[in-house]
């Protein structure tokens, strides 16, 4: 049974450990060596991660006491982050995720959702009706990484 509740920053630690571990292991088939490790990197940044829990809508999916994935949200309609375990793929906890944040995001007046997405997520974001606007190029500390901006009518 997947439990969805607001992070807090007692969870930092497994949410950090969950982003570094599923980029390393599920996104490193569509990016370098360079481009994960760099993108890996962004766990360590603790000040962000807590601005983040502070500041934005952040959920966390549980299964018997385990954070299998997290998502959040800025500025009401725009999907930040959504990752989910590595041993925990495929098992319906992103779709969860996903349709709190798109519920969170209508209680809040909007009628559209927006995301940059990865080439490994992208295949699930089509699958659940959002759109591809643009194939971008976006660089982060140096490195640039082929994402793709998607938007779905809510």
């Amino acid at each position: 049974m997947i439990q969805i509740r607001e992070a807090t920053k007692e969870d930092i630690p497994f949410i950090t450990a969950l982003f570094r571990d599923t980029i390393q292991n599920v996104n490193s088939k569509d990016y370098s060596e360079k481009q994960i490790e760099v993108w890996a990197s962004g766990a360590n940044d603790i000040e962000k991660w807590e601005e983040r829990i502070e500041s934005l809508y952040f959920i966390v999916a549980e299964q018997d006491d385990t954070i299998t994935g997290f998502a959040y949200l800025k500025n009401g309609n725009y999907l930040d982050g959504l990752f989910v375990h590595k041993d925990y793929q495929r098992q319906g906890i992103a779709s969860k995720l996903l349709r709190v944040m798109e519920s969170y995001a209508i209680g809040e007046g909007f009628e559209e959702m927006r995301s940059d997405v990865s080439k490994t997520a992208l295949p699930f974001f089509e699958n659940h009706y959002f759109d591809v606007i643009k194939k971008q190029k976006k660089p982060f500390k140096g490195i640039v990484f082929q994402n793709y901006l998607v938007s779905k009518a809510l």
